[in-house]
């Protein structure tokens, strides 16, 4: 019994020894050997079982993949004197084991060192650059406009849409900045300047991201309402231009109206003149075959000149417009009114 017993002592006694002794670095990470504190051998940084003198010397594992830092948004006022928040991120890996262990210890407390450096770098870059700059990459949709605009200028048949869009668009040609940097080249400026002081802390800075770059809540609404005037006034050159072409049109819509107006009153007088000919023609026509018809036909004229359309007559049988009725009448087959002896 008693020597089963020390068997299992030394069984356990072994197995802690061991484990004092051999360790194992997995995948995706690196291991520093301290004794007593200090690194007594190079960063180990290919995984399998290692071994190390049990009770003085212990092992710091570190992460040899990529990291990732996302920082809070940060206030930072730009050069043109606009306070805008920035929200950055960055990747970071451990490059240098030994260097990273005797400045900063571990990944947990390596970040705020790392959000110090960045907050400083963004805030110093940005500082120093317009709001443009962070914002736009290159002038690509300054020379669009541009064209845009001299392309719907040279279009001689404008149309309404055509209007408006030009003038937005020369509003905002007007307004638009040029970028001299641009936020792509910001960004790498960004980065170089925290990745000389990351060196420091055996931190290798493989990119940074500006995310989100926006302004103060403060200032927001200031911002909006300027971009409400600056839409309102756009509106109000719209509504003067269209204005402007609505009276053209009705100018010229009268124009046409009157010339058309002209022509046809010039072919109703050539029609009736014509037709006036014409009756003329037929008139003497007919005067010049028959003197009755002449006589009767002059002096139903009169009467129908003379009298009303109520008018009532009574006539004798002795009436010479009765006689002239009868033989009007006689003349187109009707029968004849009778007239006394």
């Amino acid at each position: 019994m008693k020597s089963i017993n020390a068997i299992v002592i030394t069984l356990i006694a072994l197995s802690f020894v061991a484990r004092a002794t051999f360790f194992t670095v997995p995948e995706g990470s690196q291991a520093v050997v301290l004794r007593f504190g200090k690194p007594v051998r190079d960063p180990i940084a290919t995984a399998g079982l290692y071994f190390k003198f049990p009770f003085v010397e212990e092992v710091r594992f570190l992460e040899r993949r990529t990291l990732i830092w996302d920082g809070e948004p940060n206030e930072v006022p730009t050069k043109d004197q606009k306070f805008i928040l920035v929200d950055a991120t960055a990747r970071w890996r451990i490059k240098d084991p030994l260097r990273f262990i005797s400045t900063v210890i571990d990944e947990r407390l390596a970040l705020p060192r790392i959000s110090s450096v960045m907050i400083s770098a963004t805030r110093d870059t940005i500082s120093g650059h317009n709001l443009v700059e962070a914002v736009r990459t290159s002038n690509d949709i300054f020379d669009f406009t541009r064209s845009q605009v001299a392309s719907a200028r040279s279009d001689a048949a404008l149309q309404g849409t055509d209007l408006i869009s030009i003038v937005g668009e020369e509003k905002l040609t007007r307004d638009l900045e040029r970028v001299a940097v641009g936020r792509e080249k910001l960004t790498k400026k960004i980065a170089d300047r925290a990745r000389k002081d990351l060196e420091g802390f055996g931190i290798e800075l493989i990119d940074v991201q500006l995310m989100r770059v926006s302004y103060n809540p403060t200032v927001e609404q200031q911002v909006y309402n300027r971009m409400k005037a600056e839409q309102d006034q756009i509106a109000g050159q719209i509504r003067s231009r269209g204005r402007a072409e609505q009276e053209a049109i009705k100018g010229k819509l009268e124009r046409d109206l009157k010339e058309i107006q002209s022509t046809a009153y010039r072919k109703v007088q050539e029609t009736k003149g014509g037709a006036d000919a014409e009756a003329t023609r037929i008139y003497a026509e007919a005067i010049g075959s028959n003197k009755q018809f002449y006589e009767f036909l002059r002096t139903a004229e009169a009467y129908r000149g003379g009298l009303r359309n109520d008018t009532r007559l009574i006539l004798s049988t002795n009436s010479e417009f009765l006689r002239l009725l009868n033989e009007g009448a006689a003349s187109i087959g009707s029968p004849n009114i009778p007239r006394e002896p």
